[in-house]
């Protein structure tokens, strides 16, 4: 059974991008998966997204992606919303990751916009349409071109959003002029895919946070988000500007590099990276050990 949404909050307001935990041998660990998760959501979170970026996707397998599904969603039951990630390049790919995480009991997708290729705009909107028409499940766009290349232009969004399924957007664009346009005209639910940005994008209309800092902060974003829409901005702002070194500090390097590192720190499941990611050296933790204290992150 999937938590209770709203359309406002399709997948929750809180949702923190997972990690997917390895053993020390490189194998998936499950039950390390089920114990991150059952934390994350004892933190605060209202949802979880998996098989994502943070959760090194292109390095895991098929079947590994849906033990990952079957293993969150059991951990969580109906806590949280379980999101599966299942963007790739290869939309008949993504179709079938689609339909597996559905099997798996995922309550809602994620679907990147596929990188390397350099689609046009209306192969960007068959794509998307092709995976909301697989399945039941309802669908969060992931519009980031600083990794995939290709924006989801406005015009775009608006075409996707009429699609009954297709009911989110997370955004990583980095632009508050063409998310404020685009969330006005297309009435997506709206979640900030960038964590410096969390509040001003809420400021022009995003309802929550798909966050990689949720791992360590989540009662933070919480609190940060709980004071925006009660209408206490100046608390909102203060609780921002004291998280601006987390923000920084984890974003040094590739995010679950350094969210990896931090969970090792803090004795929670994480595991080793698969190559091509490799762990912080010495000076990079030593560094992000400062960051995190300065953003009041106890270790």
């Amino acid at each position: 059974m999937a938590p209770t949404s709203t359309p406002q909050t399709p997948f929750g307001r809180v949702l923190t991008a997972m990690v997917t935990p390895f053993a020390a041998d490189g194998a998936l660990d499950l039950e390390g998966a089920q114990r991150l998760a059952a934390h994350l959501v004892e933190a605060g979170n209202d949802g979880l997204v998996v098989n994502g970026t943070t959760g090194e996707s292109p390095t895991t397998s098929d079947v590994e992606k849906e033990q990952l599904v079957r293993a969150v969603v059991e951990a969580v039951g109906n806590r949280a919303f379980v999101v599966a990630g299942v963007g790739t390049n290869d939309t008949r790919h993504s179709i079938e990751l689609a339909r597996q995480a559905e099997r798996a009991g995922a309550h809602g997708l994620l679907t990147v916009t596929p990188y390397y290729s350099k689609p046009p705009q209306e192969g960007l909107y068959r794509h998307f349409t092709a995976i909301a028409d697989a399945t039941g499940l309802p669908v969060m766009l992931y519009d980031i071109p600083g990794r995939s290349g290709v924006p989801i232009e406005t015009e775009t969004i608006v075409r996707l959003a009429e699609h009954p399924r297709i009911v989110a957007n997370k955004d990583a664009k980095g632009d508050l002029g063409r998310a404020s346009w685009a969330i006005a005209r297309s009435g997506l639910a709206w979640y900030s895919g960038d964590d410096m940005l969390n509040l001003p994008l809420l400021s022009v209309g995003a309802v929550g946070f798909v966050s990689v800092v949720g791992h360590l902060v989540s009662p933070e974003l919480r609190a940060l988000l709980g004071a925006y829409v009660s209408g206490d901005v100046a608390k909102a702002a203060e609780i921002h500007q004291r998280l601006l070194p987390v923000y920084t500090g984890m974003f040094r390097a590739q995010g679950v590099i350094t969210v990896k590192a931090a969970l090792a720190l803090r004795g929670l499941p994480g595991g080793p990276l698969r190559l091509p990611l490799v762990e912080l050296g010495h000076e990079e933790t030593a560094q992000l050990k400062k960051d995190l204290a300065a953003g009041g992150v106890q270790l």
